[in-house]
Protein backbone atom coordinates (compact mmCIF):
# COMPACT_ATOMS: atom_id res chain seq x y z
CA UNK A 1 0.00 0.00 0.00
CA UNK A 2 0.80 3.08 -0.27
CA UNK A 3 2.40 5.75 2.62
CA UNK A 4 -0.38 8.66 2.77
CA UNK A 5 0.32 11.65 0.93
CA UNK A 6 0.54 13.69 4.40
CA UNK A 7 3.60 10.78 5.70
CA UNK A 8 5.23 11.61 2.18
CA UNK A 9 5.11 15.50 2.46
CA UNK A 10 6.43 15.58 5.92
CA UNK A 11 10.04 13.90 4.56
CA UNK A 12 10.48 16.51 1.89
CA UNK A 13 13.29 18.52 1.92
CA UNK A 14 11.92 22.46 1.90
CA UNK A 15 10.56 23.78 -1.40
CA UNK A 16 8.82 26.38 -3.22
CA UNK A 17 5.57 23.93 -4.47
CA UNK A 18 5.27 19.67 -4.69
CA UNK A 19 3.15 18.65 -7.94
CA UNK A 20 1.36 15.33 -7.01
CA UNK A 21 0.32 12.79 -9.30
CA UNK A 22 -1.94 10.16 -8.31
CA UNK A 23 -4.05 10.41 -4.40
CA UNK A 24 -7.21 11.16 -6.18
CA UNK A 25 -9.32 11.07 -3.09
CA UNK A 26 -6.82 13.73 -1.62
CA UNK A 27 -8.20 17.15 -0.02
CA UNK A 28 -6.39 19.62 -2.17
CA UNK A 29 -7.31 20.97 -5.72
CA UNK A 30 -6.96 18.85 -8.23
CA UNK A 31 -6.35 19.18 -12.36
CA UNK A 32 -7.09 16.44 -14.62
CA UNK A 33 -5.55 15.94 -17.48
CA UNK A 34 -7.56 14.46 -20.01
CA UNK A 35 -7.35 13.14 -23.31
CA UNK A 36 -10.22 11.89 -25.74
CA UNK A 37 -7.95 9.14 -27.05
CA UNK A 38 -7.56 7.13 -24.24
CA UNK A 39 -11.42 6.31 -24.92
CA UNK A 40 -12.46 7.24 -20.75
CA UNK A 41 -14.70 9.74 -19.64
CA UNK A 42 -13.21 12.92 -17.86
CA UNK A 43 -13.05 12.26 -13.56
CA UNK A 44 -14.90 15.55 -13.42
CA UNK A 45 -17.35 16.12 -11.98
CA UNK A 46 -17.56 12.79 -10.40
CA UNK A 47 -14.10 13.61 -8.41
CA UNK A 48 -14.12 16.00 -5.66
CA UNK A 49 -11.20 18.70 -5.83
CA UNK A 50 -11.03 18.70 -9.48
CA UNK A 51 -10.61 22.65 -10.33
CA UNK A 52 -9.34 22.52 -13.85
CA UNK A 53 -9.54 19.92 -17.12
CA UNK A 54 -5.97 20.36 -19.26
CA UNK A 55 -7.36 18.09 -22.35
CA UNK A 56 -5.90 18.28 -26.00
CA UNK A 57 -9.07 18.51 -27.54
CA UNK A 58 -11.78 21.59 -27.06
CA UNK A 59 -14.16 20.84 -24.42
CA UNK A 60 -16.70 22.82 -23.22
CA UNK A 61 -18.11 23.18 -20.04
CA UNK A 62 -19.53 26.32 -18.47
CA UNK A 63 -19.34 25.14 -14.94
CA UNK A 64 -15.18 24.25 -14.80
CA UNK A 65 -12.05 25.57 -16.33
CA UNK A 66 -10.69 23.97 -19.72
CA UNK A 67 -7.20 24.53 -20.22
CA UNK A 68 -5.30 23.59 -23.47
CA UNK A 69 -2.64 20.88 -22.63
CA UNK A 70 -0.15 22.18 -25.05
CA UNK A 71 -0.42 25.35 -23.42
CA UNK A 72 2.46 25.15 -20.52
CA UNK A 73 2.04 28.55 -19.75
CA UNK A 74 -1.20 28.60 -18.88
CA UNK A 75 -1.31 25.57 -16.95
CA UNK A 76 1.63 26.80 -14.94
CA UNK A 77 0.37 30.21 -14.16
CA UNK A 78 -3.42 28.28 -13.07
CA UNK A 79 -1.12 26.11 -10.91
CA UNK A 80 0.38 28.91 -9.51
CA UNK A 81 -2.83 30.53 -8.70
CA UNK A 82 -4.65 27.44 -6.87
CA UNK A 83 -1.52 26.37 -5.42
CA UNK A 84 -1.85 25.71 -1.56
CA UNK A 85 0.24 27.12 1.33
CA UNK A 86 1.02 25.00 4.26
Amino acid sequence: PEPPLDYLLDRMQHCDLVLIEGFKGGDFPKLEVWRDVVGKPTLWPQWPGIVALASDQAISHRSIRVLNLSDVVSIANFVLEHAITR
